[in-house]
């Protein structure tokens, strides 16, 4: 079959040429169009370019000129031009050139009356993170102060993280140092976020909720204890709006018609107000307010309210020329309308944490409506809007501060305090979101000192507050006079005393009550730093007594050999290696062995010790390790027996957790030895323990009215504490097990108080609490109970 081609196979190339060359023009075209969209924006193209936008900064040199020198404003003119030249090519989601952000910060600083290096450096915070400007290149134009404000303000974003998480919390971290140096780092920050949250629209859904959820948690808190009150309801609110939109524009809404309805309530209000302040000499300016939608929000799903039931939207400010006219304003207000019970407070007297005063009430005007109404002076006013802002000294202390400035200052330096002893900067950054709450309770101390502390704070935190120092040999402490636990939440008012003692220690568990970051991060630090120095001490104790069975004195060791064995472990040094003895990570013995061949010179790099030869070497030790119960944390004694000294001991190294001290006839550490022998070392107590430990006793007693307080009178009589009592709940109707975990000092001890607790009639029968006899207790109480009456009531 021989038919006739087609010419298809000839015309086919030229095709496939034509299409290739129009693929290559479109991607040409494509290269061309991107490059001119980042060059003019993002609307540009080929054909038509987009021309540079000219930015004004016409209205910064309005707001700067009322109160800078032609000097300042020449300097931040050329901040603005740097800035310019930084950003050119640079463009905003919006589509707006990119110095139009800096530009707005600037301006919102200016608004604020920030100081010219301020200003300068809300110019130019952007142009070490997206533009490469170095550190350097900006102290020599600008000076040192604007770079480090600059450098304070730029995020990590050159360093490698492990997560998204952990770089957000080490750039936080760095800038709340740095504002710990310098509160005007974030003065600009909080300047930068408030316009980021103006303009945060036109980005993505997802990316709106994490920045506003950022703001809630950090920057409204950091406005709001820095008394920035302005920016810290608008920052409130922008943040509402755009993690909740839908939400916010309801509620906005059903605001905007409840305006008209009230109207009329608020004028007649007003007017009444105005009136009675006349007529009562008080020269005052009175004007409505509307509460923000965030907080209208707030107390709907806090209260769970519905908008109706909202009645306090609106509220009144009352401002007047000095203290004095506050109280009489109050007077006034009181006479005409009836106060509601338990709503005044005077923040004038005692002012808030971020220095804000004035007075509170809340009265029941016309239809019983509720009013809340703010007294305060001019002066309170201005600081109660711009907080730090108003006229900041940009200073580190002094006497000329404000009490504005001064609670701001305080609070710097606790930051400071918190970072000394956190090493972690997610940990730091959960520090000090605790210590950003804006509720507190006002405290005093014995010397009639106000300490203002978070709502829910304890005691305890009270002591970690005045000191850290005081907080860590904290043992009691007395609330009003009365001998409370540490536990116990502070209340307005309350007069705290703090007993201490030089041989106190922090306990573990105080980080499940404390309320503060200072407190939690002294704990913390404490804990760890107390940990490491007791497990070095342990596990050189430890070793010391495992060398002897080789005739081996530490103290004669060279460090040369200490080198070697740490390049042998992978330890940093000598000190690391007897933490991880007595943290149990390593043996002992294990190492003595090692010890021994670098002493001897032989090549024992590849010799290792079976279970066996380990054990063998641990009994070899001549002397057993002493114990006196003050070692801490890196000696635990076993609550399965409880050992007192008196009783035959031995200990078990656990990995990573210390050495545990059982009784020889413990169940739990038999059981234990039988599946790692290895691990057991020989211990002994001290000739004079250093301090007192639990055991547990139980008792059997007859069900007579008052046996519980007779039994537990004759154990304090007998010099010992009781830690914890409990009863059985189900036992024979004639009699009742009654268990106590006590504190005595020895075996002796506790016979004494045995003995003396015998001596009671109602008391059928005393005896230490041994593991796994707890399920025999019913029996042994029938039996008890068979005995006695055989006995004629006598056992």
């Amino acid at each position: 079959m021989s038919t006739a081609k087609s010419p298809a196979p000839d015309i086919a190339p030229v095709e496939k040429k034509k299409k290739s060359e129009s693929s290559t023009r479109q991607y040409i075209d494509a290269l061309l169009e991107q490059s001119y969209r980042h060059l003019f924006g993002p609307t540009a193209t080929p054909e038509q370019p987009r021309k540079p936008e000219v930015v004004s900064i016409a209205r910064l040199k309005g707001l700067l000129s009322a109160y800078l020198k032609s000097s300042d404003l020449a300097q931040i003119k050329e901040a603005f031009h740097f800035s310019d030249e930084a950003h050119l090519g640079q463009y905003r989601q919006s589509g707006q050139p990119y110095i139009t952000h800096p530009v707005a910060v600037a301006e919102i600083c200016a608004e604020w009356k920030l100081d010219p290096q301020s200003v300068m450096a809300a110019l130019l915070h952007d142009v070490m993170e997206d533009q490469g400007v170095t550190k350097a290149e900006l102290a020599e134009r600008f000076g040192p102060k604007v770079a480090e404000l600059v450098d304070g303000l730029s995020k990590l974003d050159k360093m490698e993280f492990r997560s998204r998480e952990e770089a957000q919390a080490e750039s936080f971290r760095k800038m709340l140092l740095a504002m710990a140096r310098d509160v005007r780092v974030i003065l600009v920050k909080l300047a930068d976020r408030l316009h980021n949250m103006r303009t945060l629209g036109v980005t993505a859904m997802e990316k709106r909720r994490r920045v506003a959820r950022e703001t809630l948690d950090i920057y409204a808190p950091i406005a709001n204890r820095l008394g920035l009150n302005n920016t810290y309801r608008e920052l409130q609110d922008l943040s509402f709006a755009n993690y909740y939109p839908r939400r916010y524009a309801t509620l906005d809404k059903a605001v905007k018609a409840a305006r008209g309805n009230r109207r009329e309530v608020v004028g007649k209000i007003l007017d009444a107000v105005q009136k009675s302040l006349k007529e009562g000499g008080v020269k005052a300016e009175v004007y409505g307010r509307e509460k923000t939608l965030y907080s209208i929000y707030n107390k709907m799903r806090d209260k769970q309210l519905s908008f109706s039931q909202v009645l306090d939207v609106y509220g009144f400010r009352v401002v007047v020329d000095a203290n004095v006219q506050c109280y009489m304003a109050l007077g006034i207000l009181h006479g005409l309308y009836k106060p509601v019970p338990g709503k005044f407070k005077d923040y004038i007297a005692i002012p808030k944490l971020n220095g804000y005063q004035s007075l509170h009430t809340t009265l029941v005007g016309p239809f019983g409506t509720p009013i809340e109404f703010q007294i305060r002076t001019r002066r309170m006013h201005q600081i109660a809007e711009a907080g730090v802002a108003a006229h900041w000294l940009y200073k580190n202390g002094g006497a000329d501060m404000n009490d504005v400035q001064k609670h701001a200052h305080q609070w710097l330096q606790s930051l400071l305090d918190i970072q000394s002893e956190t090493g972690d900067s997610t940990e730091f950054l959960e520090h000090v979101k605790i210590d950003l709450f804006p509720d507190a309770v006002y405290v005093f101390t014995p010397k009639a000192r106000i300490l203002a502390l978070p709502r829910g704070a304890t005691a305890l935190d009270f002591a970690y507050a005045v000191h850290s120092d005081l907080g860590n040999q904290c043992v009691a402490v007395k609330v009003n006079n009365e001998l409370l636990p540490l536990r116990t939440e502070l209340k307005n008012g309350d007069i705290v005393e703090v007993i201490t003692a030089p041989y106190s220690k922090p306990n573990p568990a105080w980080l499940g009550f404390v309320r503060t970051g200072k407190a939690r991060s002294a704990i913390r630090h404490y804990l760890k730093t107390m940990r490491f120095g007791e497990s070095v001490q342990l596990g050189e104790r430890l070793v010391e007594q495992a060398l002897k069975s080789y005739g081996l004195n530490a103290a004669e060791i060279s460090q040369e050999i200490w080198d070697k064995l740490a390049q042998w472990t992978g330890n940093k040094d000598r000190q690391e290696i007897f933490a991880d003895i007595g943290l149990g990570r390593r043996v002992a013995a294990v190492m003595a062995k090692r010890l021994a061949v670098l002493i001897s010179g032989k090549d024992g790099e590849n010799e290792t010790l079976d279970e066996a030869e380990a054990l063998r070497l641990e009994e070899a030790v001549s002397a057993p390790v002493l114990i006196t119960g003050t070692e801490g944390m890196s000696v635990q004694f076993a609550p399965c027996c409880r050992p007192i000294p008196g009783d035959n001991i031995m200990g078990y190294i656990g990995i990573g957790m210390g050495m545990a001290i059982h009784t020889t006839d413990c169940r739990v550490a038999r059981r234990i030895h039988r599946k790692d022998p290895t691990r057991w070392i020989d211990v002994a107590w001290s000739p004079q323990p250093g301090r007192l430990f639990d055991v547990a006793v139980k008792i059997l007693v007859r069900h007579n009215r008052g046996v519980f307080a007779r039994v537990a009178a004759d154990i304090t009589a007998s010099d010992a504490n009781i830690v914890h009592i409990a009863m059985d709940d189900v036992m024979p109707q004639e009699s009742a097990q009654l268990r106590f975990i006590i504190q005595v000092s020895d075996r002796v001890h506790l016979a004494n108080v045995m003995r003396r607790v015998r001596t009671n009639p109602d008391v059928i029968r005393v005896a230490r609490e041994r593991p796994g006899e707890r399920h025999q207790d019913e029996l042994h109480a029938a039996h008890a109970m068979r005995v006695t009456r055989d006995r004629g009531g006598e056992y």
